[in-house]
């Protein structure tokens, strides 16, 4: 009779276990989108679909190639990137679209300036720092779902005239997709949870 009730016990404190830790993830992306710095980044369409999760964009950006001359940081005789974390500085151009200025592995020697904003990224192991002219950090942000049967439509479009992400960067660096803008239209937003 008693390991019955500890059996219960113990299977209702894993399942309040794994409710909480879902719920911290699901509010910590809230809490990004909704408090984040928000910035806009031009896209490039990649490809629209994935067989197990259906229609998305995989996006690539202009801070998806860091030119190495930008990483203010690297020390004499490194010939290759570590799995060290690799902050960008974004900073508006004139057409509203943010663009990187400046970039550091590690950590940014001075905060963002408020009309910047740093967004956190990831090299891969092993890249090329002494002959490559630029590197391709991951940031997170580069898929988004849509839904079924407007991926080809959207890359089909994106083809013939610009369209962007609307992106909330955390202080901590981390980035979430907040939306995804046709010009000026905002064609699909992300919900908060």
């Amino acid at each position: 009779m008693m390991t019955g009730k500890r059996l219960i016990i113990s299977a209702l404190i894993l399942a309040l276990v794994q409710i909480g830790f879902l719920s911290w993830i699901i509010a910590g992306r809230a809490a990004i989108l909704r408090d984040g710095k928000q910035v806009l980044l031009r896209v490039e369409p990649i490809d629209p679909r994935d067989l197990l999760r259906g229609d998305y964009i995989s996006l690539g950006y202009e801070i998806s190639r860091i030119p190495v001359k930008l990483i203010g940081n690297i020390p004499a005789g490194k010939l290759a990137s570590d799995d060290t974390p690799i902050v960008v500085r974004l900073k508006p151009g004139a057409d509203g679209y943010w663009g990187p200025t400046a970039a550091w592995f590690g950590q940014a020697p001075v905060p963002a300036a408020s009309g910047e904003a740093d967004i956190v990224g990831h090299v891969s192991e092993g890249s090329d720092l002494s002959a490559a002219t630029t590197i391709a950090p991951d940031y997170g942000i580069e898929r988004f779902y849509l839904p079924e049967g407007e991926g080809m439509a959207i890359q089909n479009d994106m083809r013939v005239r610009p369209f962007g992400i609307r992106v909330a960067i955390a202080a901590n660096g981390t980035a979430q997709i907040k939306a995804l803008v046709d010009g000026d239209k905002t064609l699909f937003e992300e919900p908060l949870y």
